[in-house]
């Protein structure tokens, strides 16, 4: 490596990092310090009795075994998706991948949101008496992570050479024999990958878990936003995030591990057979799941269309108003207009770091240091949101980083939860380039920057696109820091949600309804488009 590449390196490596340390780590030690060092002195006495808490013990274990069924559930539901929609030809099936993709990146408070009214007592299930029990958010998990078990597990599938299934067919196996021996241990890697993310996305939802669950139950990632926002105790908080922190890694250490990737699949040569009759009740397992998908959004939309015992757009008009008893501040509608323009803003900063750290992970030859790197750009997902909202509050509001009456507050915070389905979108495709092109266009005399237009873009460009829409439907939605950094006067779309649910009124939950729909349609527009690119980035945690 010469001494302009190194240095090249470097300089790409320094904007992530430098603003992975000002805009992540800075403000979450910040929130930790102010918890751990509440006197100037370091006070472990206080952690441990955080720690020893009764009420710190429930909600450990409601975190643990709420996201272990979770998982567990969302794994046995998914499997038989995963084969229908990736090793099944059929009409619709594109559109049907695309459907099962939606809940993944619906924002959590509208997860939440269509899960009450479809088992709320006047819901079309109010008669199972699931409201408000820890079933029901249990259920909001599977819903939410589905997918995730989907596109892992059924890139994988894809990747199986079917002859190896088909030999063995032949030397007289049972189909059941086939699965056993060839088939499941092919997918093992992908099915231990997919649960290890789906434990991790269960055991810190938030926006689901506050929705439903109330005062009632908690998770650890409910419980850092009570401690913080209505008892006024860091130290419990910044205990629960370092305890969260240290779990969180582990996960995403053994995610890391066991992470490979599914191989090329020849879609020239491989043609997907139709279903058969001795695969139906595969096929109404996955009817069952899609329609479990689908009805909670059903039942949504079925609420925001109705006003009292009539039918109509009234609830979406009522948008453009601040609400009964004025609820909000500002019209809903200026809601929708903030997340779009923060979603874009936020969408263009993720790229630009995201972007810089896959191009670097995804070198040959990089060794440790760059999975180092890989690694360091994953904690975000290993530390609440709640945390890094509450972070930027309390260390960016002072010279020379005040950002409290920035615009740029709440982008900045958004990008740092989005940059990491950034990366794991964009590196596996930018690994499989052909480093020999990459040499030979080097040595016709082509620089660095004509190497990457000519060799890395061409390839990479779908990926660039699918992680533009991942990061925007992911910040579109966004609520755990942005609850904490959204004025009242100019707050996002899932704030004004959560408001509209929280104060009393048939107008006022009527309006939430129409503004959860808007909020799902346009992430659903969203991710449609994704999907046209044939991009599987869920899987490439």
């Amino acid at each position: 490596m010469t001494l302009r590449v190194r240095w090249g390196t470097v300089a790409i490596a320094a904007v992530p990092l430098t603003a992975l340390v000002l805009f992540f780590v800075y403000p979450v030690v910040g929130m930790l310090a102010r918890g751990l060092w509440p006197d100037g002195s370091l006070d472990l006495g206080a952690v441990t009795e955080v720690l020893g808490r009764p009420r710190t013990h429930r909600v450990l274990w409601f975190t643990v075994w709420s996201a272990g069924v979770a998982t567990l559930v969302s794994v046995l539901a998914g499997l038989p998706v995963a084969f229908v929609l990736h090793r099944l030809r059929f009409p619709g099936r594109d559109l049907l991948r695309a459907l099962v993709v939606v809940p993944f990146v619906l924002p959590t408070v509208v997860v939440g949101v269509a899960f009450r009214q479809l088992i709320a007592p006047s819901g079309p299930l109010g008669s199972l008496g699931l409201d408000g029990t820890a079933t029901a958010i249990v259920a909001a998990l599977v819903f939410f992570n589905i997918s995730v078990v989907v596109r892992t597990v059924g890139a994988f599938w894809e990747a199986i050479d079917t002859r190896r299934e088909e030999a063995a067919a032949v030397l007289g196996a049972s189909p059941w024999q086939v699965f056993r021996t060839v088939t499941l241990p092919a997918l093992v890697p992908g099915i231990v990958s997919a649960a290890s993310v789906v434990f991790l996305f269960c055991a810190t939802s938030f926006g689901v878990v506050l929705t439903m669950g109330g005062l009632r139950y908690s998770n650890v990632e409910t419980e850092i936003y009570l401690l913080t926002t209505q008892e006024l105790d860091l130290t419990g908080a910044a205990a629960l995030s370092i305890l969260q922190l240290v779990v969180i890694t582990a996960l995403l250490v053994l995610a890391a591990r066991v992470r490979r990737s599914p191989g090329p699949v020849d879609r020239t040569t491989k043609r997907l057979p139709r279903p058969r009759l001795r695969q139906l009740p595969v096929l109404l397992w996955a009817g069952l799941v899609i329609v479990f998908l689908m009805a909670p959004l059903a039942s949504l939309l079925s609420a925001s269309l109705r006003q009292g015992d009539t039918w109509g757009l009234d609830n979406y008009r009522a948008l453009g108003t601040t609400g009964a008893h004025n609820a909000l501040l500002v019209p809903a509608t200026t809601g929708l207009a903030n997340s779009l323009q923060i979603a874009m803003v936020a969408t263009v900063i993720a790229l630009v770091l995201g972007s810089c750290v896959a191009f670097l992970v995804s070198r040959p030859g990089g060794g440790r240091p760059m999975g180092v790197l890989d690694g360091v750009f994953m904690l975000p997902l290993g530390v609440s949101a709640v945390t890094v909202g509450f972070g930027f509050l309390i260390t960016l509001d002072k010279p020379p980083l005040d950002l409290r009456e920035s615009a740029l507050l709440i982008p900045i915070a958004q990008a740092m939860v989005a940059l990491p389905l950034v990366v794991r979108t964009l590196a596996p495709v930018l690994r499989s380039v052909d480093d020999r092109q990459r040499q030979a266009a080097a040595s016709l005399g082509a620089g660095p920057l004509r190497v990457l237009l000519t060799v890395d873009v061409p390839v990479a460009w779908r990926a660039l696109i699918a992680a533009a829409g991942f990061a925007f439907a992911v910040s579109l939605g966004e609520f755990g820091a942005t609850s904490f950094l959204a004025r009242d006067d100019n707050p996002t779309l899932p704030v004004v949600i959560y408001r509209l649910i929280g104060h009393p009124g048939a107008e006022n939950f009527g309006m939430a309804m129409a503004a959860s729909v808007v909020l799902a349609a346009t992430t659903a527009v969203v991710m449609f488009a994704v999907q046209r690119l044939r991009v599987a980035s869920v899987g490439a945690f």
